[in-house]
């Protein structure tokens, strides 16, 4: 599907959903997006470099949500609110430019960062409801700033700081990680050998047909840890019954919501979840949210770190994550294309019925 060429906020006041964007029923929310749920864990990361103090218990409990969701939420986590809330201030005044100011960063056609509507994934089956800015900003030495948005003023400097904290945050709770695997605290950040860090800015106008498209498909992240920020709005869904029933994960000002990733998930040899989740839209309000995502480098091993006794590998061989990366997504286009024939074939008996009785009344009408 090529990209959309204009921006969602340009088309966001259209009565109907462009057909680029409406999904299969199957793939359509379940669950609104303010029906809130509290069952994925809020934890306040308060002592957690107390070493014999509130560290285990903190712990015990980041442990305990990965396990069981692969999605948290931490408050107290020294990310200072001044900085948050400058780099949400500045994000909103961006998706506010003009159409023809955000294109001056297009990234369609495979350029590494920048802005564009959807995804930079090519060969996507339907659209998602959302414009995104992505800057990649870790390894330091790759930073191309000529891809980061040069309005508004000050962007650049605040991203600067916000990677930097976010980078410190992610790896204080690969620690914790590591410990919970009976490995030294820097096992998960040394098994990412230099760590690659991504900054998705994602931003869903208020849309014309909710019920009928998705702000961001349903999937895992394929790296090793996220930190997303969220608005008050709500929109962040997740599910750990293979998509049965759904959760929106209830906002709290100020937190992080942490999700676990499918390299995270294959180095605990399936121990702690990778998130599956997905984003929905609304008819009343803009939403924005900040994803922060922590992966390793292409050429980091992938594999089970710590096998616990009586288990088994649920890897077949160690391989580098970015092969590990590009079987992920070419399994998912696979999928869409499946799916996608499967429904031409099944509409292929219904085509040839209508033409069939558009023929009968022809004759009727001879």
């Amino acid at each position: 599907m090529a990209p959309t060429t204009t921006t969602l906020t340009a088309i966001a006041d259209e009565k109907t959903l462009r057909a680029s964007f409406v999904r299969d029923e199957d793939e359509r929310p379940k669950v609104a997006y303010n029906q809130f749920s509290n069952e994925i864990p809020v934890i306040s990361l308060a002592g957690i470099d107390e070493v014999d103090g509130r560290r285990s218990e903190i712990c015990k409990k980041i442990v305990e949500a990965c396990e069981d969701w692969g999605i948290f939420q931490v408050v107290d986590h020294g990310v200072d609110t001044q900085l948050i809330s400058e780099m949400t201030g500045l994000a909103r005044e961006f998706f506010a430019l003009p159409p023809e100011e955000k294109l001056r960063f297009d990234m369609s056609g495979g350029k590494k960062g920048g802005f564009i509507v959807s995804s930079h994934l090519q060969g996507e089956a339907v659209q998602d409801w959302r414009e995104i800015v992505t800057y990649f900003s870790y390894p330091l030495r790759t930073r191309d700033y000529s891809r980061w948005p040069d309005k508004p003023e000050g962007w650049r400097a605040v991203t600067q700081q916000y990677s930097e904290k976010l980078m410190g945050l992610a790896c204080k709770l690969l620690e914790v990680l590591s410990e919970a695997m009976g490995l030294e605290k820097e096992a998960l950040t040394k098994a990412c050998v230099d760590m690659d860090q991504k900054v998705v800015v994602n931003f869903y106008p208020k849309c014309p047909q909710p019920d009928l498209t998705l702000g961001l498909k349903r999937h895992t992240d394929p790296g090793t840890i996220t930190l997303l920020l969220q608005d008050q709005v709500g929109g962040l869904q997740a599910t750990r019954d293979n998509g049965k029933t759904w959760i929106t994960v209830q906002p709290v000002e100020g937190a992080f919501v942490v999700n676990l990733g499918d390299h995270g998930h294959y180095l605990s040899n399936g121990r702690f979840r990778n998130a599956d989740h997905q984003a929905v839209v609304n008819s009343n309000c803009s939403r924005l949210s900040i994803a922060t995502f922590q992966n390793p480098a292409p050429e980091a091993t992938v594999y089970p770190l710590a096998i616990r006794e009586g288990e088994k590998p649920i890897m077949e061989e160690a391989i580098p994550f970015s092969e590990m990366y590009r079987r992920k997504m070419g399994k998912d286009l696979e999928l869409a294309r499946l799916k996608k024939l499967a429904k031409e074939q099944q509409q292929l008996p219904e085509l040839e019925k209508t033409k069939l009785d558009a023929k009968r009344l022809d004759q009727i009408l001879a």
